[in-house]
């Protein structure tokens, strides 16, 4: 009888817990919901960690692209996600940090829905121009808007673009249309063909296009040069100190009731993919710089970036609806 009851009791045991008292996690595919459309910056990202992932935990890592409302749609989607492991969402900063100063009801609590796994990259948009635009340097683009108010237009793809190009704007008391687009693919389909001027833009979705002489790069917006385009100055050389300060970054989340246990494995497999070599290389080819973190890290990251565009969309007056 004692025999009888000690296995009922491991037996128990090992229904409550299977994936980590059995160290088996993950035992079937997982699912990583990306909240844009492919060809941008976050797709390549996802699929570059993806790879790694599937190869790592020897179970596949499905990249599930649910796009719209500039990444509420499929952020919204991973809050609601059942939280055992097996539904992981990219963390892109402007719908997480941006959008719900923006939006009225974006479709998630950024700072009550999710539990956050680690950073994953971080880089500093990208001022780029269609060849036919006259402008070389970000000095001249700020002329020729100036001399053409209401004529020349910009891209967005996400929160953060658009409000770069608010904060340009701002800079350089110019008048120029915003465009939003669902995600950087059909954005820079319409940046080559000529139906847009300018778009500030994640390196990943412009460095080959630049490197093809299909767009013009001006400016890296940020304090240093990017080592995938070493002949593009940066932010503070071109001399718009105001657009020097912004990195964008993208992150793992899982949804807020997933175990510790569960986030701690996910954190050490994308950890571990995010520091392999050849991801680093992939991502440097791109323009991403790897930046893996603990969960705990990444937490504080983002209830300071929460906080900070907050702040900056009050004093824009921004709003989406």
């Amino acid at each position: 009888m004692i025999r009888r009851s000690a296995v009922l009791v491991i037996a128990h045991l090992c229904i409550a817990f299977p994936a980590v008292a059995a160290g088996a996690y993950p035992d079937r595919p997982v699912r990583f919901i990306v909240p844009f459309p492919p060809g941008g910056g976050t797709d390549a990202f996802a699929r570059v960690v993806g790879a790694k992932l599937t190869e790592i935990w020897g179970q596949q890592v499905i990249i599930d692209n649910r796009s719209g409302a500039q990444g509420n749609i499929g952020t919204a989607m991973g809050a609601k996600a059942t939280p055992d492991g097996y539904t992981i969402t990219l963390a892109h900063q402007g719908a997480l940090v941006i959008n719900p100063h923006l939006y009225g009801n974006p479709g998630f609590d950024t700072l009550r829905d999710f539990a956050a796994i680690s950073r994953g990259m971080e880089t500093p948009s990208i001022l780029v121009v269609n060849p036919a635009v006259a402008a070389k340097t970000m000095k001249e683009l700020a002329e020729l808007a100036r001399q053409n108010p209401g004529k020349l237009t910009f891209a967005s793809t996400a929160s953060l673009q658009q409000l770069l190009g608010e904060i340009f704007k701002l800079a350089t008391h110019t008048n120029i249309v915003h465009v939003p687009y669902k995600g950087a693919g059909p954005a820079v389909i319409d940046l080559l063909g000529g139906h847009v001027s300018m778009m500030f833009a994640n390196p990943s979705s412009t460095v080959p296009n630049i490197k093809a002489g299909k767009l013009r790069a001006l400016a890296v917006l940020g304090t240093r040069r990017n080592d995938a385009l070493p002949d593009v100055p940066s932010a503070v050389e071109a001399g718009f100190p105001e657009l020097s300060d912004v990195v964008e970054w993208y992150g793992v989340i899982a949804p807020a009731a997933t175990s510790r246990a569960v986030v701690a494995q996910l954190n050490t497999g994308v950890v571990r993919a995010l520091r392999s070599p050849d991801v680093v290389e992939r991502l440097g080819a791109i323009g991403q710089t790897s930046a893996p973190s603990t969960p705990d890290e990444f937490t504080r990251q983002i209830r300071a970036e929460f906080e900070r565009w907050g702040k900056v969309v009050k004093a824009s007056g921004a709003k989406v609806d």
